[in-house]
Formats: C-alpha cells, structure tokens, sequence
C-alpha cells in the first residue's frame, strides 16, 4: 500500500518523467567500476560517473555498480551518456517494477528482485536490481548497498570459473544466477522455520504460533511475485535473439530459468504445508476448546440432579416428614447426593467421557 501510494504521485505526469518511488534514502549515491580481462582486473569506487563514462574500452569487460537510485540527477547523466530511453530510466528509478525483460536494439534492459532474510529484524527484505547489458559493458542498479554478487566479486577477484574469460552477457548471466541461487537459501530457512512451527503445533500451539504463520504467508506471498515474473523475464531472455548475448549464455541462461521453475515447484508446495499448518492449528484450538467444554457440561450435568435434590428440601413445607427427622440430613441427604455423583461418574466412565 505504501509503493501504491508512492505511484500515485505520478498520476498526470507524462510518460518518462523521473519520480523515485521506493523507500526514501538520503546518502549518497555510489558509483563501483570493475574492469577485467582474462588477464587482469581492476576495481575503482567514486560518486562522479562522468570520470567512468568518458571512454568506454572496447577489448575488456565493464561493470558499473550504481548504490542508489534515489539520486535523479545521477540517473539522468547515465541516460545521457549511454543514450538509453526515457522509459528505461523510468523503469530504474521505480523500484515496484515486476520482473521483465526488454530489447532496445543497442542494450537489453532487465528487471529482478533480489531478496534477503535479515536475521536480526526477522523479516524478508526486497530490492529492485536493473540490468542494462551493452557492447561492452553492463550496468546494474540497486536500491541500497547489500547485494547477493560478492561471490560473483570473488571469482573475478581470483579469476576463478569462466567469469573472466567471457563477455559481458556472461557476467549478466552469473549476476542474475546468484539472485536465483539466493532464493533456494532463502527456502531452506523457512523450511527450517516450517519445522519449528511444525513441532510447535503439536506440542504447545499458541496465538504466537498463529502469528508466525500469518508472518511465513506473508512472507510467501512476496516470494511468489518475485518468482513468477522472474521465470517470464528469463525466458524471454533466453530465446532473444540479440548480438549481444552469446549461444553459450543462452544455453546457461536455461539452467537459471530451470531453477526458477524448481523453485517455484518447491514455493507451491511450501504454501500448501503453511495452510495445512493453519488448519492444524485451528484444529487444535478447536479440539481444545472442545475438551474445556466437555468437562464443563460433565461438571454442570453432574450437579443439575443435586440442585433438584437440594430444591425439594429447601421448599420447607411442615407436613414434609423428612424435615422432622435427626437423621435424615448426614444420612438421608447426604447419601443420596453422593450415590448420585458416584452413579453418574460410573456411567460417564463406562461411556468413555472421562
């Protein structure tokens, strides 16, 4: 409700105005250039882009890491500079785009969510990542500084895998293989959470418990419109028929869409346990509920023959014999109210009700 509420800000704009809309963020944008060849490597951070863009070399890979689409002015140069459409600078300053793919003839334009549990809010974190993918370079947008491409920094680093020895299509290709290859880290802890409920459930359930499910649905609901454009997004990709991506990109980028329909399979099955685990948990209320009832209408049934007793001698008629009698309360009530919690506790039990 907050993006849609963002979005509206836009109502009326002409088609390509830049507006950011995402959460607000004050620091400053930075900019992290990573040259290599087979041969070497080279990384450089600045807040100036214009330093990077003036020359563009022909014979090595280029990597421009952009922290901080909030920065407008910064956006604008790289359009600028690039010549990329206004659309396509439109789309990187909106942080609630879907997952898609887009061929602009001189550069392809794609659009993921990278995602990441944070273990210290306990909750699952989303940003927008933008990829404009040229001749000879590659371009990627985040909202804020964490990543998932550290792995990607290391092999380049290290000139380890094929990184290095191929394109840019390649490193686009390994860029988006890391998001994806989060996503199953980001399963297997819910998957162990699930467990945890699971035990929960059956031991102790609580309105805690209720509450951590409502928590992983939610959470699930985000992981499926991540997933499901992704998939699109990446297929369309796969079968473009671009010069700028290569036939053994394209043949990898079939094992990325191959994951993302595993764990799409794996998210679908995952929310059917989560409401299964809500009907067990309302079961269990239920069935709780069920029991404190049971031993209250056992309780009441028991003492509605003892309140009849008591209101025939309460009625205190003279020409009632038994009043005038010493005996009759220890002995005669008395044995009377007993022989009936003792008749009716041997019927209970005999039907199973105790």
């Amino acid at each position: 409700m907050k993006m849609i509420k963002q979005h509206s800000k836009k109502t009326g704009l002409p088609p390509g105005t830049l507006l950011h809309v995402g959460n607000e963020r004050r620091e400053q944008a930075k900019v992290t250039l990573v040259e290599y060849t087979a041969d070497k490597c080279f990384e450089k951070q600045s807040c100036n882009i214009q330093e990077f863009l003036q020359k563009i070399p022909a014979d090595t890979v280029t990597w421009f890491n952009i922290e901080g689409i909030h920065d407008i002015s910064l956006i604008e140069t790289i359009g600028k500079q690039l010549n990329l459409h206004v659309l396509t600078l439109e789309d990187i300053v909106h942080s609630g785009q879907r997952a898609k793919f887009e061929d602009f003839g001189d550069y392809l334009f794609i659009v993921t969510k990278m995602l990441r549990y944070n273990k210290e809010l306990h909750q699952l974190q989303s940003q927008q990542v933008s990829f404009v993918l040229g001749r000879g370079y590659l371009m990627t947008f985040q909202e804020s500084d964490w990543d998932v491409f550290e792995i990607i920094r290391l092999r380049i680093r290290k000139n380890s895998g094929f990184v290095r020895q191929m394109g840019c299509d390649y490193l686009c290709y390994a860029l988006i293989d890391a998001i994806v290859d989060h996503y199953f880290e980001i399963l297997e802890h819910f998957g162990d959470k699930m467990e945890e409920l699971e035990e929960e459930l059956l031991t102790h359930p609580s309105e805690k418990t209720l509450h951590k499910i409502h928590i992983i649905k939610r959470d699930f609901v985000l992981l499926r419109k991540t997933i499901w454009p992704l998939r699109e997004a990446v297929r369309c990709l796969q079968d473009d028929e671009s010069e700028l991506l290569g036939d053994d990109t394209q043949l990898h980028l079939r094992d990325v869409h191959d994951h993302t329909v595993q764990i799409i399979d794996t998210l679908e099955s995952s929310r059917d346990l989560v409401s299964g685990m809500l009907e067990i948990y309302l079961s269990s209320v239920s069935n709780k509920m069920n029991s404190i009832m049971k031993v209250l209408t056992l309780i009441a049934t028991i003492f509605i023959p003892l309140t009849f007793v008591t209101g025939i001698f309460g009625m205190n008629f003279h020409t009632m014999p038994e009043l005038r009698q010493g005996w009759m309360y220890p002995w005669g009530f008395w044995l009377i109210i007993i022989g009936i919690v003792v008749a009716m506790a041997v019927y209970f039990k005999k039907q199973k009700w105790l």
